[in-house]
């Protein structure tokens, strides 16, 4: 088969795309996922009350990713971690793909392609084998399809639109994302078909009318009850604005933190919304009154909070590549191969398979690593062995990986569903934490026997002060302290 140019460089652009999004897994939540798809498949049953910590045993739990979760463990138990890595990277990959092929035809693949990198780049500290990665792609896909809506108007767009939240409800709360991609859509149509009343038609680029809108607003509706076909019933529908109005969340979690540019792995987030202000300030090209809504309402959350910067990379990705474009004009003649080219080809592309090969082995060979760095393997590993009595006080970043080595021999004190928890006792477990005043007092009143904590931790060092307390086990990273 004789590929272009063209060709060849979208099969090497896809192919770096995959390359950059494998990683090994570092997601502390990922662990309490695992253990949750394995007690969904174990059980048949999907939990409604929290079976993993003894400070919340009983306590309401709303379990938005049970979906995802059975898939995680799934593909862990077809391929320990390195199916879950190469599935999730085929996810931020075809997420980002999605988002290219809504750039315009002219500027595919040089001007998209570039644009589609830096896109890319700007989000990949949020990447991971988690599932908000499969809010990503579904958020792509609901992107793909009503922009091709509105540009056609054609209802095959729509059509999959329902099916997929049917899905997505019970894959991550993040469906909520899809029902306000739709009202933007809407609220895009409304706009346009105001100001084409106020306007000359000769100044409307396209002139709106009220059909499509009113489809989408049927679409949405049908979507909304979609969402109601979950374990959760109602309660789903709540859900997502309890945890954007967690003031704990917002405070406590770094992920819900806004991007502290300082840091150089956020640069090229500022460089995504430098180059649409500089582009756009050069440019006179008309841009679809949809599109503004969609790139500054996610541009404002992306700057709220970092778990937002990838929806923001997807709404903004389109608009800068047809900005470029109309700036600098690629010549997109396709000429015939030559035939130095053609024997060069299969070397390049088979080189590129092959480092692509390489990697994935690497990032699954570096994975042991990955998790002794990033958790406490070898004091768990003195727990399972040791098995000391009594309730166990735990840091916040390391429940899930307990809940995934240890239960059901131990049950956590608090773990990364801050959901379950609450405002009120991650504020309270925060003061144990920090050794703040009364922190003994509270330890003795929930009878907690062990703790396991960072070696450099608050508690830790008040702890090793304390003759109520010896050292049982310790290394750089964590130590474990027995009343």
């Amino acid at each position: 088969m004789k590929l272009t140019i063209r060709q060849v460089f979208f099969i090497v652009l896809v192919l770096g795309l995959f390359m950059m999004t494998l990683r090994p897994i570092a997601d502390p939540d990922f662990w309490w996922h695992l253990r949750t798809g394995q007690f969904i498949i174990q059980t048949h049953t999907i939990p409604h009350t929290d079976p993993f910590s003894y400070t919340m045993v009983g306590k309401p739990w709303i379990t938005h990713e049970w979906l995802s979760e059975i898939l995680i463990y799934a593909l862990f138990q077809l391929g320990s971690y390195g199916l879950p890595i190469f599935t999730f990277s085929i996810f931020i990959t075809v997420a980002f793909l999605l988002a290219y092929l809504r750039s315009p035809a002219e500027t595919r693949p040089y001007v998209a392609g570039f644009v589609l990198l830096l896109g890319s780049v700007a989000t990949a500290p949020t990447w991971g084998v988690r599932p908000q990665m499969v809010s990503l792609l579904l958020a792509s896909l609901f992107l793909f399809l009503l922009d091709g809506y509105r540009r056609n108007e054609n209802l095959y767009f729509l059509v999959p639109l329902p099916l997929i939240m049917l899905v997505w409800v019970n894959l991550h709360a993040g469906y909520f994302l899809g029902l306000v991609l739709i009202c933007i859509f809407i609220a895009g149509g409304l706009t346009d078909l105001l100001l084409s009343g106020f306007l000359k038609r000769e100044q409307v680029l396209h002139v709106p009318n009220l059909k499509p809108i009113l489809t989408l607003c049927i679409t949405l509706g049908v979507c909304v009850l979609a969402t109601l076909v979950n374990p959760n019933g109602v309660l789903i529908i709540i859900y997502p604005f309890q945890t954007l109005t967690s003031s704990s969340m917002q405070q406590f979690i770094q992920e819900w933190f806004s991007p502290d540019f300082h840091q150089l792995m956020w640069q090229p987030l500022a460089w995504l919304i430098l180059a649409l202000i500089g582009i756009g300030m050069l440019n006179k090209k008309y841009i679809s009154t949809t599109n503004i809504l969609l790139t500054i309402g996610f541009g404002y959350a992306a700057l709220i909070s970092m778990r937002n910067i990838p929806f923001f990379a997807l709404a903004a990705i389109p608009v800068l590549a047809e900005q470029i474009g109309s700036l600098i004009n690629i010549h997109s003649t396709v000429y015939a191969p030559g035939r130095l080219f053609r024997l060069f080809v299969p070397i390049l592309l088979v080189g590129i398979l092959l480092i692509t090969c390489l990697r994935f082995i690497q990032v699954v060979q570096e994975q042991p690593r990955t998790e002794a760095e990033n958790f406490p393997k070898t004091a768990v590993d003195w727990l399972q062995n040791n098995a000391p009595a009594g309730n166990l006080f735990n840091s916040y970043n390391w429940g899930g990986y307990l809940i995934w080595r240890l239960f059901p021999q131990y049950r956590v004190y608090i773990d990364g569903r801050a959901d379950v928890y609450g405002d009120a006792f991650i504020v309270d477990y925060l003061s144990i934490y920090n050794a703040e005043p009364g922190w003994e007092d509270k330890l003795n009143t929930q009878d907690i026997q062990t703790v396991l904590v960072e070696s450099d931790a608050p508690l830790a060092i008040a702890l090793r002060q304390s003759p109520a307390w010896h050292v049982s086990f310790s290394d750089k990273q964590s130590t474990i302290f027995i009343k």
